[in-house]
């Protein structure tokens, strides 16, 4: 998803002068950060689960409205490893107009598959349909955010890139000093953020109802707002904006909002709607829209920042004392403006107080598996993830876009709903454990995120990486 690999924007190996704990020894020019693979296959994984499980088990799924469940943190977690990846691809840069051209070649391929992905024209796995009507193309997705955040972070590391230092010079500080203007940058991007979300006057606004399944289909409704300031769903700034640019139709038309405890008597499960429902339950909303993408950026700066950490900083004890520290600090500093009202969480947002809790969160995360992979050596037990991680386009693409479900029950037999994956999911899974919650958590991660593990490996023996 994010980049998704650092392959896609990067190249296929990253090339690390320090990695391996700092001796006088020559750096083999192959070796991976083996912790980085296994963080983004692992975040690759957690899609798929969140995805295809999370009908099932909606606590996993994204929060309705303001909050923080499982599928929340995919997102950022994929733009932090981004980030990451992002300082050890242009560690040298003998040329920035080369540079340049491939972080816009890269930016250009991920928009082009974000749209043909997330654009309208491949549909759900069962839909058997493929094909877009123009008119109500979704141009935001998952790629194109991603890609938009590399585009801006990786100009900002080529234009800001400093002379390559062995030694940092002595504090703490000095590892912000280093990169300053980048920081800079960030400070900016959070100020244009607040002032347009909480300055924005937003009008009232009027939306038709596009599903052909809803009885108010074709209705149209207007929401009352005339505020300024809000973060409710119907009257905030970043609505607004997507409605005034993209154009209505062209926003995302099921968002998590729809299973709020306003819209839906069974929150946060999906359900039919209140009959007192406000009429905005049923409106689209692009959770990864302009306004929302430009907030999104902080966490892939932050991620550049904890890539710079492992390029200058000398062993293994500095490097996650760093992390760590900086970590618990972004993590305590989200959850204190949540609770306390000033910032609440919110991913269809990206709140400032949602990037620190989730930047915050992928710092801890990645520590964790720093420590035991890149330092205590236990990668064997992690090898699936990795395998994803280092083919990360490939399982997204085929498992957590659904394409490869979708070929598959594209062969049926008399019936659309008479297909492999069907059979599987009814006789392996759920007819043996005689749970339907049960059964497709355990297909999810055995026939999807394990499998595609195996098919990844052997990709990985063959030397065969999708790359962007």
């Amino acid at each position: 998803m994010a980049e998704i690999k650092a392959d896609i924007a990067l190249d296929h190996r990253l090339t690390i002068a320090e990695v391996t704990d700092m001796s006088a020894q020559k750096p083999d020019p192959k070796i991976r950060v083996a912790s980085l693979d296994i963080f983004r296959g692992l975040t690759v994984a957690l899609m798929i689960l969140v995805d295809d499980a999370g009908g099932e088990w909606p606590k996993i799924g994204h929060a309705p409205w303001n909050g923080c469940n499982l599928a929340d943190f995919v997102m950022p977690f994929f733009l932090f490893i981004v980030g990451m990846a992002i300082p050890l691809a242009f560690k040298r840069i003998t040329s920035r107009h080369h540079a340049v051209k491939r972080v816009i070649v890269r930016t250009l391929k991920l928009l082009f598959w974000g749209i043909l992905l997330q654009g309208g024209f491949s549909h759900a796995p069962d839909k058997l349909t493929y094909g877009v009507d123009m008119k109500k193309i979704r141009w935001c997705g998952i790629l194109q955010r991603i890609a938009f955040a590399y585009l801006v972070v990786a100009l900002m590391e080529i234009f800001t890139k400093k002379k390559q230092t062995r030694e940092l010079p002595p504090g703490w500080l000095s590892i912000y000093k280093l990169y300053s203007s980048q920081w800079l940058m960030g400070v900016c991007i959070l100020v244009i953020y607040l002032a347009v979300i909480y300055g924005t006057y937003v009008p009232h606004w009027q939306f038709t109802v596009n599903d052909r399944d809803s009885a108010d289909y074709g209705k149209v409704f207007t929401v009352e707002c005339a505020v300024r300031g809000k973060l409710d769903p119907p009257c905030n700034a970043v609505g607004f904006i997507d409605r005034e640019i993209l154009g209505i139709n062209h926003m995302y038309q099921h968002p998590a909002w729809k299973r709020s405890e306003a819209c839906t008597e069974n929150s946060p499960n999906e359900g039919p709607f209140r009959t007192s429902a406000p009429s905005w339950c049923k409106a689209p909303f692009e959770p990864e829209g302009i306004l929302s993408s430009i907030s999104a950026v902080l966490s892939t700066i932050i991620g550049v920042h904890f890539g710079h950490v492992l390029v200058y900083m000398r062993g293994h004890a500095a490097r996650l004392k760093h992390w760590i520290v900086m970590g618990f600090a972004l993590l305590i500093s989200g959850l204190v403006l949540h609770f306390t009202h000033a910032i609440p969480l919110n991913k269809q947002l990206y709140t400032f107080s949602y990037v620190c809790v989730t930047s915050g969160a992928a710092a801890l995360v990645f520590s964790s598996i720093y420590a035991l992979v890149d330092i205590w050596g236990w990668k064997c037990i992690f090898q699936p993830l990795a395998w994803i991680g280092m083919n990360a386009m490939l399982v997204y693409v085929m498992a957590a876009e659904g394409i490869f479900a979708g070929f598959i029950n594209g062969w049926y037999y008399n019936d659309p709903h008479n297909t492999l994956i069907y059979w599987i999911q009814k006789h392996i899974f759920i007819g043996v454990w005689h749970s339907q919650r049960v059964g497709i958590l355990l297909y999810v991660i055995f026939a999807e995120i394990l499998f595609w593990g195996m098919v990844a490996g052997i990709f990985h023996r063959l030397e065969i990486y999708w790359k962007l």
